[in-house]
């Protein structure tokens, strides 16, 4: 377990830890070797709003699997209440949960991510999703209130732009989806600024902002 606690930040190594999960029990850094993974922590289970996201995570499932990515989920509940709701979700909308979810009892995993602030509960998790990439560098970071169901089309889409952006060195504009134009990295001397005012294959508005297409 790291002795890491606090919010993280985007570059940050994602603390390893081992927990009890309803797959068995996984060493995290193990698990998710060579993957991205979509760390997600839910408040609590048998609450309506986890429940839907739960749903919506499943629904998605192949689209994560064919992004290399892995999905896990995490609450303070014990692995007994995991299973038990789990099989409820299974039941009312009629999918099957193939992610593990780890019992976080002692809130280790939970304090070691940053996932329980004080503002919105002393208790429970908030909705926090951690994009990890196989490297186990935190990439980006959103949390949600407890009040607000994710969006899983915006965090699929952040995959993609991650994934892109990385790849080939590039960056994804506001509103970014796969396919469409990315954003080339400026200029940052004065004679690549000239090269680029004369560069073919590019959609340039000035010299600091070309878009292109991969």
């Amino acid at each position: 377990m790291s002795e890491q606690t606090g919010i993280l930040r985007i570059g940050s190594k994602a603390p390893d830890f081992t927990a009890k999960t309803t797959h068995g029990e996984i060493k995290f850094h193990d698990w998710a070797k060579e993957s991205w993974v979509i760390l997600f922590s839910h408040p609590a289970d048998f609450t309506p709003v986890c429940s839907t996201e739960f749903n919506a995570f499943a629904q998605r499932a192949d689209d994560f699997k064919a992004r290399n990515t892995k999905l896990i989920g995490l609450s303070i509940d014990s692995v007994y209440s995991h299973l038990a709701w789990v099989n409820q979700i299974e039941k009312l909308f009629d999918v099957k949960i193939p992610f593990p979810v780890i019992a976080d009892l002692d809130t280790k995993v939970a304090q070691a991510y940053g996932m329980i602030h004080a503002g919105a509960s002393e208790q429970v998790t908030v909705r926090a999703v951690y994009f990890i990439d196989p490297k186990q560098d935190i990439r980006a970071i959103i949390y949600y209130p407890l009040n607000v169901g994710r969006n899983i089309d915006e965090i699929l889409r952040t995959l993609d732009a991650l994934q892109t952006a990385g790849k080939h060195g590039v960056a994804c504009p506001a509103n970014w989806r796969p396919g469409e134009q990315v954003i080339v990295p400026a200029p940052v001397t004065y004679e690549a600024m000239q090269k680029r005012l004369t560069e073919e294959g590019l959609d340039r508005k000035d010299w600091w902002l070309s878009k292109k297409t991969i």
